[in-house]
């Protein structure tokens, strides 16, 4: 694993949002779903995530979320992803999300 510098981390900026709308994401080549996240006055931006097999598509409205908000946007399929959801990859191949331990106002970064 390549060590960064802590300037380097600090150029990632990463904020608190919650999932307002989640619809299967048909035609992505694995599965996914279509997400809108709010955050707070930085907006409503949208994500590709590939979290289909932890969670139900009505299970997610309403879930804060941890997210990369300064990449670029990125066309995937007929949508563009605007945000990196984050979460774990467990050995089974399933994505666990990052989420705050409670409830925190949106838009915060992560530090």
């Amino acid at each position: 694993m390549a060590a960064i510098t802590y300037e380097a981390f600090e150029q990632v900026e990463m904020h608190v949002g919650k999932i307002i709308r989640a619809e299967v994401f048909a035609k992505a080549r694995k599965p996914a779903y279509k997400l809108w996240i709010d955050f707070g006055e930085l907006g409503i931006k949208k994500s590709s995530a590939q979290i289909t097999q932890l969670y139900a598509q009505n299970e997610l409205v309403g879930r804060q979320i941890l997210a990369v908000t300064n990449f670029p946007p990125r066309q995937i399929a007929d949508f563009m992803s605007e945000v990196l959801v984050l979460g774990v990859m467990l050995p089974d191949g399933g994505v666990a999300l990052m989420q705050p331990d409670r409830p925190v106002d949106l838009g915060l970064r992560v530090l």
